[in-house]
């Protein structure tokens, strides 16, 4: 075995700096997350997605004539491509989400006359394109489960309007239908929009960082965010809430699996050391969406887990606690509260693959070998 006495291996590349990025950054001394050096908790009170999207492609806030012309430019790319169509149809109706979204996001590639990224600007024609379409596929994918048609998509509504609309229709009863309900929908996308480098963020700049093109980037971070330990969390988190059901239960869920040692999902965070700084933005929605929604047993289920955990450990909640419950209320299936991260960080992720490309160098780190020296063969009749 290797002598790797004077190797430091940090497990994870806990605290290991990879590179600079403008993007966005936790500041230590306000605990809070900023984009492009603005709070997300002041982005969310003044703020639409779209702005916010703008604000990280291009590093300032547009004034109106800027908005009006990256919302132009980006609901163009809202038309319904047949394959697409079909390609969603054919898929299982019991595979995951993010395994249609990933799919999704392949076949759009294949349909892309550059095979490799050629410029910037290649990315930001893919980044408008991937906001388009993917809440299209996601709509079509909850639907088609559903045994309901494909609702078409709005050029003349928000990404967050748009988004509900196609899932839940445009009736009275539809959270579309609610000016409350899509601006706290909103605000959620605002919040998962972006976070330095995360694993899915630092697997696109991975992959862009070999030259590849932008499609096989944002695949491979769906891939890295499907995983329970970073963007599927929001999902365990009701499924575990579903579990428990009575909220009178909750401590006692939460001191059982802790003295299990059980991975208890929407608590901690590994950049954070006093609280997520989007969980009071985050819990205000789910506030006001179970006051509109008869949701009271939900908060309910969220405090007693919530109050249980810190007397216990003193581990905060992080952004997914908050935000399972309020896509539940809201109405969306627990599985594909994922893919909704998906729609709402494509923001972030573009971002970096363009930062990552502007000054490329490729990502090769090193490894420290533990396995057996080298030895020689011991032929077949021998062994």
């Amino acid at each position: 075995m290797s002598d790797n006495t004077n190797i430091e291996v940090r497990k994870g590349l806990y605290g290991v700096i990879a590179d600079y990025t403008a993007v966005s950054k936790v500041m230590p001394e306000t605990n809070s997350l900023t984009y492009r050096g603005y709070a997300v908790q002041d982005l969310v009170a003044e703020c639409s997605f779209e702005e916010v999207f703008y604000l990280l492609w291009n590093g300032e806030l547009p004034n109106e004539e800027q908005l009006a012309e990256f919302n132009r430019r980006g609901r163009s790319y809202r038309k319904l491509d047949a394959g697409l169509i079909a390609l969603i149809h054919s898929l299982p109706l019991d595979c995951h989400p993010m395994d249609v979204m990933r799919t999704a996001v392949s076949y759009m590639g294949t349909k892309d006359s550059e095979h490799f990224t050629p410029d910037a600007d290649h990315i930001t024609h893919v980044g408008h394109n991937l906001l388009a379409q993917l809440p299209m596929v996601l709509a079509m994918d909850i639907r088609r489960r559903q045994g309901l048609d494909i609702v078409a998509p709005d050029p003349d509504k928000s990404v967050a309007h748009n988004l509900l609309s196609m899932v839940f229709g445009n009736g009275p009863e539809s959270p579309a239908s609610n000016p409350d309900d899509v601006r706290d929908f909103e605000k959620s996308l605002i919040l998962y929009a972006e976070h330095s480098f995360n694993a899915s963020t630092f697997t696109s700049r991975v992959i862009t960082s070999t030259r590849s093109d932008v499609y096989s980037a944002i695949t491979g971070a769906i891939g890295a965010l499907k995983g329970p330990l970073h963007g599927g969390a929001n999902e365990f988190v009701m499924h575990t809430m579903l579990e428990i059901d009575d909220p009178e239960k909750a401590a006692d869920w939460v001191n059982n699996a802790l003295d299990n040692k059980d991975l208890i999902m929407g608590f901690g965070h590994r950049v954070y050391k006093k609280g997520d700084s989007r969980v009071p933005s985050m819990e205000a929605s789910f506030r006001d969406l179970a006051e509109r929604h008869d949701g009271a047993k939900w908060v309910a289920m969220y405090e007693n887990m919530r109050d249980a955990m810190d007397a216990r450990t003193g581990i905060k909640p992080n952004l997914d606690f908050p935000a399972g419950p309020a896509y539940h209320l809201l109405g969306f299936p627990v599985d594909f509260f994922t893919p909704l991260f998906v729609v709402a960080r494509i923001a972030g992720w573009t971002a970096h693959i363009v930062e990552q490309y502007n000054d490329n160098s490729l990502i090769r780190p090193l490894s420290a070998y533990n396995g057996p020296e080298q030895r020689q063969v011991t032929p077949l009749a021998a062994r």
